[in-house]
């Protein structure tokens, strides 16, 4: 089925985790031994509660990002003289996720193991016969899927970066409020010499600012990719019956501009080279995405220790509940970190593996980074949107901190150490480029990077609850 006729259309929802009440009842009512109906077999997210950004990562999102690609390829082209411009108007209205079968192109995608090549197939029959052939022109299914895959994570991480700045200021008001509450700082779990619960969490705020800088510096590289069959630009110079000014050196000045462009109708970076089996984008990305996990994880990890009923001296604002022991008051948000904390390197470590990718593509090395960069994408997200939350509704017990405090002693500069981490200017990041055209309208919007606001450490600005443990 093609664009032409597309007949039923993938619904968002089940394309991006949300779940169907109709379907899933359809097939929760089936009996032990019968397969549920299809709608209800598709993986919506139910042991993944850790994850995020479902929609922005989701298959309808990863399609809309292929066809922006291919969209903002011709109009590039266009601009450049290389295509009409007419077809540059005509792709673009094209390339619309809902009018696609995307069922049909998952199942089709098999037999060239990539989903570019019925992709390309369906765009062209729905640009119209008279523009159909300047889809895809020069390029190749590698040339799509990388750049789509940065559209991905630059949506996705806008939001994630306004997540890890909703940690960091809300980090802020206990940091200060709490820069001489005495506890114990343990060390391989035992006691070891008095802390200060105000320098714990100003160590928290700290990692997640240095998690910020991290990703916003890799959300700002994301470059386009755009090298054609080997990554030599070949195919987009002008044909010999171009205007004499295009043709001159074989095209080669056109041909070098073209990457540029394309990169700027997309709000992406432009490459030095294209970068088929240069991985660094991926690598510094997987990079990102392990550190803000772990950072965030150091967060939960402490929460959930310190959570303990014996210990008491925190406990989530908004607790699980138990199946079967309804007394429990489970720290289910920093739970969900931890578990996501424990995948990211795993996938990060694949993405990593890529990098030794041999001729100019590969075979299996390039495949392997989809869906992991994906699962990542997915689990940092829902750890940054956990961890806001966490903080947000996180209740501190000093009198618990100060009973529990079974070594002598006193803090020493601990809260000189608050103090100087609370004023110290965090770093700057750059601007992500932006796109050159306004974006369509079926395009996903594009995430800001907002920096953290200044610390503040009056007492107006605390957000943060001390109360009696429950």
């Amino acid at each position: 089925m093609t664009s032409a006729d597309p007949g039923p259309r993938s619904g968002g929802a089940a394309a991006t985790g949300g779940a169907s009440a109709a379907g899933a009842g359809a097939g929760s009512a089936r009996a032990g031994g019968d397969r549920p109906a299809s709608r209800a077999e598709a993986d919506l997210g139910l042991l993944s509660p850790m994850r995020g950004a479902a929609e922005d990562t989701g298959d309808v999102a990863v399609l809309q990002a292929m066809l922006d690609a291919e969209a903002a390829l011709t109009r590039a082209q266009a601009a450049l003289g290389l295509v009409p411009a007419e077809a540059a108007q005509a792709v673009s209205a094209a390339a619309r996720a809902d009018a696609f079968d995307l069922p049909g192109l998952v199942k089709r995608a098999r037999s060239g193991g990539n989903p570019v090549i019925p992709l390309v197939q369906d765009l062209r029959r729905a640009a119209g016969p008279a523009y159909g052939e300047y889809v895809h022109r020069g390029a190749t299914s590698q040339d799509i899927v990388d750049t789509a895959l940065m559209l991905v994570a630059r949506r996705t991480l806008g939001p994630v970066l306004a997540d890890l700045d909703r940690v960091i200021t809300g980090l802020t008001a206990p940091a200060a409020r709490h820069r001489d509450t005495p506890m114990a700082a343990r060390t391989l779990t035992q006691q070891a010499v008095p802390t200060t619960f105000g320098l714990k969490a100003a160590g928290w705020r700290l990692l997640a600012t240095d998690a910020r800088t991290r990703l916003a510096a890799a959300h700002h590289a994301l470059p386009a990719q755009l090298g054609g069959a080997a990554g030599t630009l070949a195919a987009f110079q002008p044909p010999p019956d171009a205007p004499a000014g295009d043709a001159q050196d074989g095209g080669v000045a056109v041909a070098l501009r073209l990457p540029g462009r394309f990169a700027a109708e997309l709000g992406l970076a432009e490459p030095v080279l294209p970068w088929h089996v240069l991985r660094t984008p991926i690598a510094d990305l997987a990079g990102a995405l392990a550190f803000t996990a772990g950072a965030l994880g150091k967060v939960a990890a402490d929460v959930l220790v310190l959570s303990r009923t014996e210990i008491g001296e925190l406990s989530e604002g908004v607790g699980g509940g138990s199946s079967s022991m309804p007394h429990k008051h489970n720290p289910v948000r920093a739970t969900m970190i931890a578990a996501a904390a424990r995948q990211v390197p795993q996938l990060a470590a694949i993405l990593y593996g890529s990098l030794a990718a041999e001729d100019e593509r590969p075979s299996g090395a390039w495949h392997a980074e989809w869906q992991p960069l994906r699962e990542a994408l997915r689990l940092v997200a829902g750890a940054a949107r956990d961890a806001a939350e966490l903080v947000a509704d996180l209740r501190v017990h000093p009198d618990r901190m100060r009973a529990n405090l079974a070594v002598t002693g006193d803090p020493g500069p601990a809260p000189a150490l608050v103090d100087r981490a609370l004023t110290a200017a965090p770093p700057q990041a750059t601007a992500a480029p932006e796109a050159s055209t306004p974006p369509q309208a079926t395009a996903q919007p594009e995430g800001h990077e907002p920096g953290p606001p200044p610390p503040t450490t009056g007492p107006a600005h605390h957000q943060d609850q001390d109360e009696a443990p429950h």
